[in-house]
């Protein structure tokens, strides 16, 4: 046995895959990603995210609102999954207010700067979805 950390381990050879793979992994970016992930229907992620599991628990529209306000007091950090989580709260009927106050009310938790981040991010996914 080794005192190796496994996770160090699994990092190593992934990193030694991709080199072997000729990927440039410095020039590599992950922005724009979001673009691929297609948007749910309302109806799909109430069935898997909302009441159809559960009939006596949250929505999917909140539990989106929650996710949200997560990544905001997280500091705002994962960019991608704030807009793709904003696009889904548009999905299931989530109005700019709503949105806005959901992220607002973590300026409380996460501080100013996180909150007009996650501010400036739901902005750009409502202002394409706007012009679409």
């Amino acid at each position: 046995m080794t005192d190796q950390n496994p996770f160090e381990t699994m990092m190593k050879m992934s990193q030694e895959w991709a080199k072997s793979m000729n990927i440039d992994m410095d020039a590599f970016s992950p922005k724009g990603f979001e673009a691929l992930w297609p948007t749910l229907p309302k109806e799909t992620m109430e069935m898997f995210f909302g009441k159809g599991l559960n009939p006596d628990g949250l929505d999917a529209k909140t539990r989106l609102y929650i996710t949200l306000a997560g990544l905001t007091v997280l500091g705002a950090q994962a960019e991608a999954q704030i807009r793709l989580t904003v696009r889904h709260l548009v999905e299931a009927g989530a109005t700019k207010q709503e949105i806005a106050e959901s992220i607002a009310q973590m300026g409380m938790f996460a501080g100013v700067p996180a909150m007009t981040k996650a501010m400036e991010l739901a902005n750009e996914v409502l202002e394409k979805d706007e012009s679409a």
